[in-house]
C-alpha cells in the first residue's frame, strides 16, 4: 500500500497498544514503525534498477524482520524516553549496527553481489536510523516532561512489533507481492484483493485517527475513534476480499462462455478503487486480458483482448540474470515486444494498460526496455507516459462506471 496508508495503520496500533500511556506519542512511534519496512526504496541510491526492485517488498517487509527489529527500536526507544537519556548515541550506534547486518546479511540470498548487499544494508539501515534519532532530537530541544513512570523496553517492542508486521500483511493483499519468507524463501505473496492506492481504505482512516489524536490522553472518544477507524477499515478490506472471490467466478464463466483454454487466471482491481477489476488469463501463446465493474449491467466480461506472449525474444538470454529477475518479479505474467532499433521490451501484464488499452507499446504501466550489451541484458524502466495520458484515466473512470 501507499505510505500514507502505511502511516496511518501504524499510528492506529501504536494508539491501541501504548495510547493510555504514551499519548500521541505512541501514534508517532507507531507511524514510524509503519513507515521503516519501506525504507527499502533507498537501495535505488547504491544499487542498479534491477537489485533495487528485486530488494524491495523484500527483508525489510519480512516476518524475521517483523519479529527481530521490534526488539531493537523498543530496547533504544526506552532508553532514549529516560531522563536522562542513558547514553542514547552508544545505544542508537549499536542498533544500526544491528540493522546494518539484520538487513545486509538477510539480503545475500538475493540475486546480486554481496558488495550490493553491502551497500544497501548501510543505505537503509541508515535512513531507518534517522527517524528514532530526530524524534529525540526534537523531544530534547522542547524539553519535553519525563513520565511519572516510565514504559518499560517490552512495551515499545510491543508497539513496534504490531505496526511493523501490520505493514507486509497490507502489503501482501496488493498486486505487487511481498517476500514474506526472506531470508528463507523468495516467494513472493500476493493476494491482489485492492488496490497499492485506495482512497476509500485510507481516507476515512485516516480522519479518525486525526480526530482521535486531538482528544485527551485515555478518553472514551479517543479510544473509540481510533477504533473506529480500525473497524471501518477493516470492514472494507473484508468487502476487497468478497468482491475478489465474485470478481474471479465472473471472469472463470465469462473465459468458458468464450470458450478460451487457458492454464491459469489472476484479477485484481483496478488503481484507485476497488469497483472495476481486470483479469489475466493465460493460453499458450497469448494472454487474454478483460475488464469487468461491479456496476456493469451483466455480470460478464463483455470482451477480451488478445496480447501476444513474445516470450521466444528473451530464449536467447535464458540464464541471464536481468532476465530471470523480471519473469519472477511478473509471476510469469508478462509479455516482450521488440523495437524497430533491436531494444527488447518487457511488460508486466499485472498492472494493466494505461487505460486499459494495449494498442501502443506506450500504454503498458509496468514496462522496461531491454538492451543487449555484450549478450548480457540492460535494464531501465521506461516512465514516459503517452500524450494523451489524461484522456486515458478518464476513460478509466468511464469505465468504473459500467456498461
Amino acid at each position: 500500500m501507499d505510505s500514507l496508508t502505511q502511516l496511518t495503520l501504524g499510528a492506529a496500533v501504536g494508539e491501541v497498544v501504548l495510547g493510555k500511556k504514551a499519548g500521541n506519542r505512541a501514534m508517532v512511534w507507531g507511524a514510524i514503525g509503519g513507515t521503516i519496512p519501506d525504507m527499502d526504496v533507498f537501495a535505488n541510491l547504491v544499487s542498479d534498477e534491477i537489485s533495487a526492485l528485486a530488494f524491495h517488498r523484500a527483508i525489510t517487509h519480512s516476518l524475521f524482520f517483523a519479529a527481530v527489529t521490534p526488539l531493537l527500536l523498543g530496547w533504544l526507544v526506552s532508553r532514549m524516553e529516560t531522563k536522562p537519556p542513558l547514553h542514547w548515541w552508544k545505544s542508537a550506534g549499536l542498533v544500526w549496527v544491528s540493522l546494518f547486518l539484520l538487513i545486509g546479511v538477510g539480503s545475500l540470498p538475493m540475486p546480486f553481489s554481496a558488495a550490493d548487499a553491502g551497500a544497501i544494508g548501510f543505505s537503509v539501515s541508515t535512513v531507518i536510523m534517522i527517524f528514532p534519532v530526530t524524534v529525540f532530537l526534537i523531544r530534547r530541544m522542547r524539553n519535553r516532561p519525563a513520565d511519572p513512570e516510565p514504559i518499560r523496553w517490552q512495551a515499545w517492542a510491543w508497539l513496534f512489533f504490531w505496526a511493523i508486521v501490520t505493514h507486509p500483511l497490507l502489503d501482501t493483499c496488493t498486486t505487487y507481492g511481498t517476500q514474506l519468507f526472506q531470508p528463507f524463501h523468495d516467494h513472493r505473496a500476493a493476494i491482489d484483493n485492492i488496490s497499492v492506492v485506495d482512497p476509500l481504505y485510507t481516507i476515512p482512516f485516516l480522519i479518525c485517527l486525526i480526530l482521535a489524536s486531538r482528544r485527551q490522553r485515555g478518553s472514551k472518544w479517543r479510544l473509540r475513534l481510533n477504533y473506529l477507524g480500525i473497524a471501518i477499515s477493516s470492514a472494507y478490506m473484508l468487502f476487497t476480499f468478497y468482491n475478489k472471490y465474485r470478481v474471479h467466478e465472473i471472469f472463470e464463466q465469462s473465459l468458458q462462455r468464450e470458450g478460451i483454454a487457458y492454464h491459469r487466471m489472476t484479477v485484481s482491481p483496478s488503481i484507485f478503487n476497488n469497483i472495476l477489476w481486470q483479469g489475466l488469463a493465460e493460453g499458450d501463446t497469448a494472454y487474454y486480458h478483460g475488464m469487468y465493474s461491479l456496476l456493469d449491467r451483466e455480470p460478464r466480461v463483455l470482451e477480451f483482448s488478445t496480447i501476444p506472449k513474445g516470450h521466444d525474444l528473451l530464449n536467447p538470454y535464458e540464464n541471464d540474470r536481468v532476465a530471470g529477475i523480471l519473469k519472477w518479479f511478473s509471476n510469469g505474467y508478462y509479455t516482450v515486444l521488440v523495437h524497430p532499433d533491436g531494444t527488447l521490451q518487457f511488460n508486466d501484464l499485472r498492472f494493466g494498460a494505461l487505460g486499459e488499452t494495449f494498442k501502443s507499446e506506450k500504454d503498458f504501466v509496468f514496462r522496461f526496455l531491454l538492451k543487449d550489451e555484450n549478450g548480457a541484458l540492460k535494464a531501465e524502466q521506461n516512465r514516459e507516459r503517452p500524450p494523451d495520458a489524461g484522456e486515458a484515466f478518464h476513460r478509466l473512470w468511464e469505465r468504473i462506471k459500467g456498461i
